[in-house]
C-alpha cells in the first residue's frame, strides 16, 4: 500500500514516489498535485496503476500523472510516459481506448449580448446536425475505400473534399493527420464501426458547447490567439468513437498473447505491451494513427455541420467560425525531447494529458511560433473551461499538461447519487441551457463527479507546465447519452 510517507516532495505542485519504493520499479514515479489536492490521489487506483508504469521497459526519467489523474484501463488517466526508441515498449493501454480523444475551439466575432436571443436555436440547430449518443450514426454510411482514406489521410482528407479550410489545418495537431497511419493495420470490423460515425459526437463525456470568454489572464496571448472578453466560442470534446475503441481492444488482445514472446512480465496485464520496433509494435503504431486520423477527421466534420447550423440560424449576419485549436489528449507521439542533455527520439504517451509546446517550438502553427501552443483544458459539464499556452518549464513533462478536471467518482455512483433532471435543473438556474437526449446520460457526467477544474488549472500553471490565458463560462451545453 502507498501512503503519504512514501512521497518525497519536490515543489508545492510535484510529488515523487522513489525507485526504491519498489523492486521492480525501473524509474521514479512523479505526479503533479497541490498540498490541498493531496488526497485525492488516494480515492481510487490510479497511483498504484502510476507506480506499475514504472516498471515499463525502455521508460525514460519517470512516470508522469496530471492533476487530474483517476483510475483508468492499464495506465492512470493523466499518466504520461517517454519511451527509448530502441529499448522501449509501446502500450495501447497509455493510449486509451478512445484514441485522439481530444478538444477543439471554434472562434466567432460576436459578443455573448449580440448571440443571446439565438442561443436557445442554436442549442437546438447543432443537436440536430450532430447525432450524439452511443453508437448514434449518420444516415449515410461511407464505404470501407473512403474510410480507408480518412484513416491514412485524417482531417486533411475532409478538407481536400470540401468540408472545411486550409485554416482548419494549420491550427491542428500535426496538420491533422499522422503519417505513419496504415489502413491494412485496422480490422474490418473496426472500420464497419467507423462508417457512419465521421461527425458524430458519441456519447460519456464527449459535449458540444457555445461559450464565453469569461475571464482574460493574459491579454498579449490572449490578442494572439483571436481572443477578446465576451466573445462566442464553440469547444468540441469528442475522439475516434466506435472505431478508435475496436483498435484498442483488437491490440490489447493481441498483445496479451505476445508479450511473453519478448520475454516482458508485468505487474498488470492492463499494461500489455511489446517493444515498439516489434511487428507488433509497428502494426499497433500505424492502427493507432489511423485512429488518430479519424478522430481529427471526426471533430473536423463536425466543425464543418456546426458552421452549417451556425449560417442557417444567423442566416447574412453571420461571420466565420475560425478555429483556433484541435489538439488531442488520448495518443502516442514520435517526438525529439531532451534526454541526460541531448535531443533524443521517444515515443511519449499522453493518456488523458495534452501535448503543450512552448513558445519556437517547430511543431507550432506559425501564427503562434513566438507566444507557444494553445492548449484546451474544458471543465465538466456546467463548469468553466481554460484556455492556456504550453511553457519551456514544461520541459521537465515532456511537454505536457492535464486534460479536464479528472472523476472522483464512477459513472455508476454518479447516477446512483443524483438524477439528470435534478442536474438539468441546477444548471438552467445558472442559465445555462441543456440539450440531451438521455437524462441518464447528464446525471453520469454531473460536475459533482468530477474534481474541481480551478485547482486543477492552477497546479498546471503554477507548476509552469501551462499558463493561463482565459477562462470560458458555458452557455449552451449539447450532451450525448
Amino acid at each position: 500500500m502507498i501512503s503519504k510517507k512514501d512521497f518525497i516532495k519536490i515543489n508545492d505542485w510535484l510529488w515523487e514516489i522513489p525507485k526504491s519504493f519498489r523492486s521492480d520499479m525501473r524509474v521514479p514515479s512523479r505526479f503533479y498535485v497541490s498540498e490541498e489536492m493531496l488526497e485525492d490521489v488516494f480515492r481510487d487506483k490510479s497511483l498504484g496503476q502510476l507506480v506499475n508504469v514504472a516498471t515499463l521497459p525502455g521508460i525514460i526519467n519517470y512516470s508522469l500523472a496530471m492533476p487530474d489523474m483517476h483510475e483508468g484501463y492499464g495506465f492512470p488517466i493523466g499518466g504520461v510516459a517517454a519511451m527509448d526508441m530502441k529499448s522501449g515498449v509501446i502500450s495501447p493501454g497509455g493510449v486509451g481506448y478512445d484514441i485522439n480523444c481530444g478538444m477543439k475551439l471554434l472562434k466567432s466575432e460576436f459578443t455573448e449580448t449580440e448571440i443571446r436571443p439565438y442561443l436557445e436555436k442554436l442549442g437546438t440547430e447543432i443537436q440536430k446536425e450532430v447525432p450524439s449518443g452511443l453508437g448514434q450514426g449518420r444516415q449515410v454510411k461511407v464505404d470501407i475505400s473512403s474510410i480507408n482514406k480518412i484513416l491514412e489521410e485524417g482531417a486533411q482528407r475532409l478538407v481536400e473534399q470540401g468540408y472545411g479550410e486550409k485554416e482548419d489545418l494549420e491550427n491542428c495537431e500535426s496538420q491533422g493527420r499522422l503519417g505513419r497511419a496504415d489502413a491494412t493495420a485496422v480490422s474490418d470490423h473496426a472500420k464497419n464501426r467507423g462508417r457512419d460515425q465521421v461527425g458524430t459526437l458519441g456519447s460519456g463525456n464527449h459535449f458540444l458547447e457555445i461559450q464565453k470568454v469569461d475571464e482574460i489572464f493574459d491579454e498579449n496571448i490572449a490578442k494572439a490567439f483571436g481572443l477578446f472578453k465576451d466573445q462566442i466560442v464553440i469547444m468540441i470534446h469528442t475522439g475516434s468513437r466506435g472505431l478508435g475503441h475496436q483498435i484498442a481492444t483488437d491490440y490489447i488482445g493481441l498483445m496479451m498473447r505476445t508479450m511473453g514472446k519478448y520475454g516482458i512480465n508485468l505487474p498488470d496485464r492492463e499494461l500489455a505491451a511489446v517493444p515498439i520496433n516489434s511487428s507488433e509494435g509497428q502494426k499497433y503504431f500505424s492502427a493507432m494513427s489511423c485512429g488518430a486520423n479519424y478522430a481529427w477527421a471526426n471533430r473536423q466534420m463536425i466543425t464543418h455541420f456546426i458552421r452549417k447550423a451556425w449560417k442557417s440560424v444567423l442566416g447574412e449576419k453571420s461571420s466565420p467560425l475560425v478555429a483556433l485549436y484541435d489538439v488531442a489528449h488520448n495518443i502516442a507521439k514520435i517526438e525529439k525531447h531532451l534526454v541526460n542533455g541531448k535531443e533524443t527520439e521517444v515515443c511519449v504517451h499522453r493518456k488523458g494529458a495534452t501535448r503543450a509546446f512552448p513558445p519556437e517550438h517547430p511543431e507550432i502553427p506559425l501564427k503562434y511560433r513566438k507566444v507557444g501552443q494553445p492548449v484546451l483544458i474544458p471543465g465538466s459539464m456546467g463548469t468553466a473551461s481554460y484556455i492556456l499556452v504550453g511553457q519551456k518549464e514544461g520541459e521537465q513533462a515532456f511537454y505536457s499538461t492535464c486534460h479536464g478536471a479528472g472523476r472522483t467518482m464512477s459513472r455508476h455512483e454518479a447516477t446512483r447519487r443524483m438524477s439528470g433532471e435534478e442536474v438539468v435543473k441546477s444548471l438552467e438556474l445558472k442559465g445555462i441551457i441543456v440539450k440531451c437526449w438521455s437524462a441518464r446520460g447528464i446525471a453520469e457526467e454531473a460536475p459533482q463527479a468530477y474534481k474541481d477544474i480551478h485547482k486543477v488549472v492552477e497546479v498546471v500553471h503554477n507548476a509552469g507546465l501551462s499558463r493561463k490565458v482565459a477562462k470560458l463560462k458555458p452557455l449552451v451545453v449539447i450532451k450525448g447519452e
